[in-house]
C-alpha cells in the first residue's frame, strides 16, 4: 500500500526534522505551507517533503485541511493527518498495515494530546485521522473532523492497537484565533451539538463563565446531544462556571448531574472532591474521590483530564483522612500520591509529615 502523510504548516522550523524523522516511514510527505516566514519551505523541501504554498483566507482550517488532502496523489491508498507538533512513535508504518483490512476506511489510535510538567501523560484519547485518499473531506472552521462523502456506505473503522502519536505543543504559540471560529462554526451549523460543547467549553477556557453557562446549557438542550460523556463535561463545566461565580450550592448540584450522567467516568467525582475540599467538607471528600479510585479504566474518548487520572484523588483523600483524625489512611493515600507524581516535592514532605505522626 502506498501511504502518505499530508500536513499543513506556518512558522514551523523548529519542529521540522523531528517531525520528518518520525513522518518518514510513509511513502511520501506533502505539506501545504500557508504563508510562514521563517525557513519552513525550504527546510522541508530539503528534507524531501513536497512542500506547496498557499494562503487561506479567510483562515478555517477545514479549508486548509482540505486544499491539503487535494495535493495528495490519486494513487494513494492511505492518508494520515498529523501536524508538525505530532509524532509518531516508531514502527507506526507496519502497525497501521498489518491493522488495515479490506474494507477499511479509516483507522484510530492513541494519541497523547499533552503531558504533565513531569512529563507524564496528561489527556490521552483515541484519534482517527487516517483515511482513505478518496470519499472525506474536513468540515468545521476548528476543530474540524473527517466527515464521509463517497459513494455508497462507508468502511469500517480498525484500532491500530500500539500505533501512538504525541502532541509536543509550542507553549507560545497562541490559540487566540478558536474563539472566533468557533463562534462562526455555531453560526453556520447551529444544530451541532459538538460545535456547541467546544464553544461553551472555549468561553470556560477564557473565563467568560455567564457566556460558558447560557451556551452548555444550549447544548444540553439539542435532541442530538446525547453523547453521555459529553453531556456529563458540559455539566461540570457548568458547575465549575458557578463555582468561579461563587455560587457553590449550584456548583455541586451541576457536579453531581454530571455524575449521574456519566457514573463510568473519574472527571466527575474528581471535580466535585476539589469543590468540597475547598470548603472543608472532609467527609464528602472521602466519599467522592473513593467512587473516583473505583474507577480502573482510562476511557479512549477525548473526555478524559490529566488530574482525574493523576495524583489528585489519592492527595485529596490521604488530606481529608489527615483532617479527621484517620493518620494511617491519610499515610497510605498520600504514598499513593506520591508515587505518581515522585517530583512533587510537597507530596514527598507530606508522606515524611504523616510518617512521623505514626511513629
Amino acid at each position: 500500500m502506498k501511504i502518505v502523510v499530508y500536513a499543513i504548516c506556518k512558522n514551523e522550523e523548529k519542529f521540522i526534522d523531528r517531525w520528518m524523522d518520525s513522518m518518514s516511514e510513509a511513502d511520501e510527505i506533502v505539506v501545504l505551507d500557508t504563508g510562514s516566514t521563517d525557513a519552513s519551505v525550504e527546510k522541508l523541501a530539503s528534507r524531501g517533503a513536497k512542500v506547496y504554498s498557499e494562503i487561506i483566507s479567510p483562515w478555517r482550517f477545514d479549508v486548509a485541511r482540505n486544499r491539503s488532502l487535494e495535493l495528495v496523489g490519486e494513487d494513494a491508498d492511505i492518508c494520515v493527518c498529523t501536524d508538525l507538533d505530532e509524532v509518531f512513535h516508531p514502527n507506526w508504518r507496519t502497525l497501521l498495515e498489518k491493522a488495515w483490512k479490506p474494507g477499511t476506511s479509516q483507522a484510530t489510535y492513541r494519541y497523547t494530546w499533552n503531558f504533565t510538567p513531569d512529563g507524564k501523560e496528561g489527556v490521552v484519547f483515541w484519534y482517527e485521522k487516517i483515511h482513505t485518499r478518496h470519499g472525506f473531506r474536513w468540515v468545521n472552521p476548528v476543530h474540524e473532523i473527517l466527515e464521509w462523502i463517497g459513494e455508497g456506505k462507508k468502511g469500517f473503522t480498525v484500532n491500530v492497537e500500539g500505533m501512538q502519536l504525541d502532541h509536543l505543543a509550542d507553549p507560545t504559540k497562541s490559540r487566540a484565533q478558536y474563539l472566533p471560529l468557533l463562534e462562526l462554526s455555531v453560526k453556520e451549523n447551529p444544530t451541532n451539538d459538538r460545535n456547541m460543547h467546544y464553544l461553551g467549553r472555549e468561553y470556560m477556557f477564557k473565563r467568560r463563565w455567564e457566556d460558558c453557562i447560557v451556551t452548555l446549557k444550549k447544548h444540553l438542550e439539542m435532541p442530538n446531544a446525547v453523547w453521555k460523556d459529553e453531556r456529563a463535561a458540559s455539566m461540570r463545566f457548568i458547575g465549575k462556571s458557578y463555582s468561579m461565580l461563587g455560587k457553590k450550592a449550584e456548583a455541586v448540584l451541576w457536579y453531581m448531574r454530571a455524575i449521574c450522567e456519566a457514573p463510568h467516568l473519574r472527571e466527575g467525582y474528581s471535580d466535585l472532591a476539589m469543590l468540597l475540599y475547598e470548603e472543608q467538607e472532609w467527609e464528602g471528600v472521602i466519599y467522592f474521590t473513593g467512587q473516583g479510585l473505583r474507577i480502573k479504566e482510562r476511557p479512549r474518548s477525548y473526555i478524559c483530564e490529566a488530574e482525574a487520572w493523576g495524583s489528585l484523588l489519592y492527595d485529596l483523600r490521604s488530606f481529608a483522612f489527615y483532617k479527621t483524625g484517620r493518620t494511617e489512611e491519610a499515610l497510605y493515600y498520600a504514598e499513593k500520591a506520591y508515587e505518581i507524581s515522585p517530583a512533587d516535592e510537597r507530596l514527598k514532605n507530606n508522606v515524611l509529615i504523616l510518617s512521623s505522626l505514626i511513629i
